[in-house]
């Protein structure tokens, strides 16, 4: 429906007050071809590696090589990049001095591991969520990225790769909504059940439900709130519709409150096949002085597109249409390669949103309904 519609009565809808819209700011310039790093993919198990790459290459990177041991993953991705070289093993690609970033989206009971073996070859590394899934990995994680002082960052896409949220931060910081004081994040997913893997469905390899999806949600409470403590109030999780999988979760929830605010998280697997995209993702901010709220693929109330922000506040009531607004993760990873810098996140927050997660999953009640 177009946005010059959106105020005709349909049948059983009722008409809403008129939210202008504001001018957007201009498209961050787009550095691909500056080559500004060399970096390549290993372990290509999620697709999630495609959006990685794509943010590095906006930022200015030059991609040179790729790694799978599966032979479908890998021939995929070289017609997709037919001008990375395809590595034969992992360890050529570390062995290669030129290469400054390695990406990875492999399994995640493999990503840590891979990640320190990065770090010690002198590189630094971006992982696919979840990024670490046991709290010893979490520790050694830790251990080696003090001592070789490279970069850890895991990609959080609902905050990094959604120009919704990108532009809830610069409200944020604007003082638009006041003080923080909680944010809600609900993560429905849809779950195309026959094209998942079996490493999909085994909790040991994905870190259970909280672990996983959840850690977008723990990443956008921490910033938001500006939280550099925080701890788990409570979590839950289930398995309400596929007893056929035991060792899967199809529900979670948390409460958490830090140093700078509360949160709450909903993760589920339960979109449905009339959805005209994979999760009504959702991302409500409040503040003392109103609140914001994301529609984050879709607005089922008048677009099938995504990056909708609704602003309330003491002045004002106002629709913005976030589709235009930069993405600048990419660029500041390859800044901080390049600088040694923390600008796109610091490593502390990195580690402190994944441990949350952690946390949560590894606590949290078992609830069984009947359905």
């Amino acid at each position: 429906m177009q946005r010059r519609n959106f105020l005709t009565t349909a049948a059983g809808l009722v008409a809403l007050p008129a939210l202008p819209t504001v001018a957007q700011a201009a498209v961050q310039p787009d550095l691909r071809g500056a080559n500004r790093i060399k970096f390549a993919a290993v372990g290509l198990n999620h697709s999630h590696i495609y959006g990685q790459v794509e943010a590095v290459i906006r930022g200015g990177g030059e991609l040179v090589s790729f790694y799978a041991k599966e032979p479908d993953l890998a021939a995929a991705f070289a017609k997709r990049y037919p001008q990375a070289k395809q590595a034969r093993s992992e360890q050529e690609v570390l062995d290669d001095k030129s290469i400054q970033l390695v990406l990875s989206s492999g399994i995640p009971i493999d990503r840590a591991p891979l990640g320190i073996r990065v770090m010690r070859a002198g590189k630094d590394y971006m992982s696919d969520k979840p990024g670490i899934i046991t709290l010893d990995q979490l520790a050694e994680v830790r251990k080696v990225q003090r001592e070789t002082k490279r970069i850890y960052s895991i990609m959080y896409s609902e905050r990094f790769e959604n120009r919704a949220t990108v532009k809830a931060g610069e409200l944020v910081k604007e003082g638009a909504i006041g003080k923080v004081v909680q944010t809600i994040g609900l993560g429905p997913h849809r779950i195309a059940l026959m094209s998942r893997p079996d490493w999909f469905f085994d909790k040991k390899q994905f870190g259970g439900i909280i672990c996983d999806i959840g850690s977008h949600q723990f990443d956008q409470f921490l910033f938001f709130t500006g939280s550099t403590k925080a701890d788990v109030v409570a979590s839950e999780v289930g398995n309400v519709r596929y007893p056929q999988h035991p060792q899967f979760e199809d529900f979670g929830d948390v409460m958490v409150r830090g140093n700078g605010g509360m949160g709450y998280v909903r993760v589920d697997w339960f979109s449905p096949e009339g959805l005209k995209t994979w999760g009504d993702g959702r991302l409500t901010i409040l503040g003392t002085e109103g609140y914001i709220e994301i529609r984050k693929n879709i607005d089922i109330t008048k677009s099938e597109k995504g990056n909708h922000l609704y602003l309330v506040n003491q002045k004002e009531t106002r629709y913005i249409d976030c589709a235009d607004v930069p993405l600048p993760y990419g660029q500041q990873l390859v800044d901080d390669v390049l600088n040694r810098t923390e600008t796109a996140m610091t490593q502390e927050h990195c580690f402190l949103a994944t441990e949350l997660a952690i946390k949560a999953q590894k606590q949290a009640e078992v609830v069984k309904l009947k359905v």
